[in-house]
């Protein structure tokens, strides 16, 4: 408060001696460090009030289900964790074989 009263003097001082461009700007200084103090005391009401009582939120997406690694690789797991029944070669398609090319198909013409 001191600090502003040493101002506001030197506010009065410029105003007698006629200088009104240093009453100006003493005006100025006083009216901003006015403002700052305002503004800081604000941010903190500000900053109390967004961050007390606030509570962390779980992670919004779910884990997937994954099913655990069996050492034995013998059955099929899909992903619902469900066991596949493997096709036999006896059961499963034949795969059909490739036309071999003729061999004037296959060898470059000179």
């Amino acid at each position: 408060m001191a600090e502003e009263q040493s101002k506001t003097a030197q506010f009065v001082d410029a105003l007698q001696a006629g200088d009104n461009v240093k009453a100006g700007e003493v005006f100025k200084d006083a009216l901003r460090d006015k403002v700052a103090d305002s503004l800081d005391a604000h941010r903190q009401v500000v900053a109390g009030k967004i961050f007390n009582g606030v509570e962390a939120e779980p992670h919004s997406d779910p884990k997937p289900h994954v099913t655990d690694p069996s050492p034995e690789t013998g059955a099929m797991i899909d992903t619902q964790g469900q066991e596949v029944p493997a096709a036999t070669e006896a059961e499963a398609p034949a795969t059909p074989e490739a036309e071999a090319p003729a061999n004037d198909e296959s060898q470059p013409t000179t």
